[in-house]
């Protein structure tokens, strides 16, 4: 996640046109970029929103995930984790707010039910790219990531890239609304051909039975995902093309886009956590590592 291009994680969405970035935002970082940088308006621009005062004052905030490990998902005992939901946690405990409360969807259904009021914060490792900054508004990214291959034991058909996706005609897969079908899709792979599935677990399977050569996704995703398995490997993790440049992708928080008091007070945060190391610290239980750690802001990846 491939209907045509709409909103992605790593990723695409429901509401508008194209998971751990599809065409029209991440290759055009052009017009598209200019637009998304002005869906980051200032808090003087827009009064900065009354959300934050209202969760204080409910004690709670509603935080939609989409199920995804390692992002933000319910784990067997029932509980809210995930590198998402616990930064979160620890955030909007700082913030005065003392309880998260998970709000389960469909990946592809995160922007619109934000907009909607179905929850409060997209609290999923969202992908920030120049096409979701024109739905919502995003902090700062508390990680970035690179893209990698689930293949057959021995990788047989020898699959490193998208290019190498489209030169060898490998049956291709990936996830619903996921950034990695317009990393394909500028590859030369045609978007009708893509194998859509619903998540990495569904993907591994598909690459088990043979249904898919390759199924691509965040590299901490797919790492985590074969694991257990005895058909399928993990490729080294690599750069998608976009633009005919090298790309890193990083994920964040999504905020409606008349929120800026609360998107700029959790940001303060996040550079407390990032300057002072805790932020890996929280991080580290679900698979990432420094080189996961970022500098990147929000506007950067929104193209502006």
């Amino acid at each position: 996640m491939a209907p045509p291009l709409q909103p992605l994680r790593r990723f695409r969405d429901a509401s508008g046109p194209s998971r751990r970035s599809l065409l029209a935002g991440v290759a055009a970082l052009g017009a598209l970029g200019a637009a998304g940088c002005s869906r980051v308006p200032t808090a003087a621009a827009t009064g900065g929103g009354d959300l934050l005062d209202r969760l204080k004052a409910a004690g709670v905030v509603r935080l939609g995930i989409a199920g995804e490990i390692p992002f933000g998902y319910i784990d067997k005992n029932g509980d809210l984790t995930g590198e998402a939901p616990e930064l979160a946690k620890v955030i909007f405990q700082r913030l005065g707010v003392d309880r998260v409360q998970p709000v389960p969807t469909e990946f592809g259904s995160l922007i619109p039910g934000l907009n909607s009021q179905q929850f409060d914060v997209v609290a999923a490792g969202m992908y920030i790219n120049p096409d979701r900054c024109q739905q919502v508004i995003f902090s700062d990214p508390d990680y970035q990531m690179l893209d990698s291959f689930i293949v057959r034991k021995g990788n047989p058909k020898g699959l490193h890239d998208y290019r190498d996706v489209v030169k060898k005609k490998a049956k291709f897969a990936t996830g619903t609304g996921y950034a990695e079908i317009a990393y394909a899709v500028e590859a030369g792979y045609e978007e009708s051909d893509i194998l859509i599935v619903p998540d990495q677990v569904a993907g591994l399977n598909a690459v088990e039975a043979g249904r898919a050569d390759v199924f691509a996704g965040t590299a901490l995703t797919t790492r985590e995902v074969v694991k257990k398995s005895a058909k399928a490997e993990v490729t080294e993790p690599f750069k998608p093309v976009v633009g005919g440049k090298p790309h890193v992708d990083g994920g964040g928080f999504a905020f409606r886009p008349n929120e800026t008091g609360l998107r700029d007070a959790f940001n303060a945060e996040l550079r407390k956590l990032k300057n002072s190391g805790e932020l890996l610290r929280i991080l580290k239980p679900f698979g990432f590592t420094e080189d996961e750690m970022t500098d990147m802001t929000a506007k950067e990846l929104c193209g502006g």
